[in-house]
């Protein structure tokens, strides 16, 4: 005899959100534990993108939305022409736009204030293998910047984003927060510190 299946119950449905992913808690590390532990791998966690020509406010609200401080912003083929971070938002350069442009802070778009790609200093992945917590925080605390994208290459040897260092998640991850201080300075030292980990 065959079973038979009622039909499961169902109503309208109320005003509600949805469900995200939880994430496991990091796990607490020193400062000689690998560097890696730190590192946002895009290979395991989804990078989160913009395009240019939203406003810096529909940014923001991403960024929000999905609990982070940096967003990445690509073109229709999902090539990387910059990035936005919530201090560009927050911090001064909008005003800046604001009287240069003559517009309302509402009508600036990522692409009035976001960092351009070929402004963007990155950290080779090959160095990242070999380094340790400790030198993540030296580097970010000597460029003074909270987030350090790392590069690696695909399958084809092209040059690819791997992922990135934040100073919230080390801090986080170390148990002890810290905030870089803003001083504008060359990845060039990073690379230097970072090859001889």
């Amino acid at each position: 005899m065959e079973r038979t299946y009622p039909p499961l119950a169902s109503r309208p449905m109320a005003r509600t959100t949805y469900q995200q992913p939880v994430m496991p808690r990091p796990p607490r590390v020193g400062l000689d534990a690998a560097a890696i532990d730190v590192m946002t791998d895009f290979r395991r966690v989804r990078a989160i993108t913009v395009p240019a020509t939203v406003s810096m406010d529909y940014a923001s609200e991403r960024m929000r939305a999905n609990r982070v401080h940096l967003l990445l912003v690509t073109d229709e083929r999902n090539t990387i022409i910059g990035l936005i971070t919530s201090t560009d938002i927050e911090g001064e350069r909008p005003l800046v736009r604001m009287r240069e442009f003559g517009v309302r802070r509402e009508e600036l778009s990522v692409a009035d204030i976001m960092t351009p790609g070929e402004r963007i200093e990155v950290i080779e992945m090959a160095d990242v293998a070999r380094a340790r917590v400790g030198h993540v925080v030296a580097t970010l605390k000597a460029v003074g910047r909270k987030h350090a994208m790392i590069v690696d290459r695909d399958d084809a040897g092209r040059s690819i984003v791997r992922g990135l260092f934040a100073a919230s998640q080390i801090g986080l991850q170390l148990g002890e927060p810290f905030d870089p201080a803003e001083i504008a300075r060359s990845f060039a030292d990073v690379g230097t510190a970072l090859a001889h980990a």
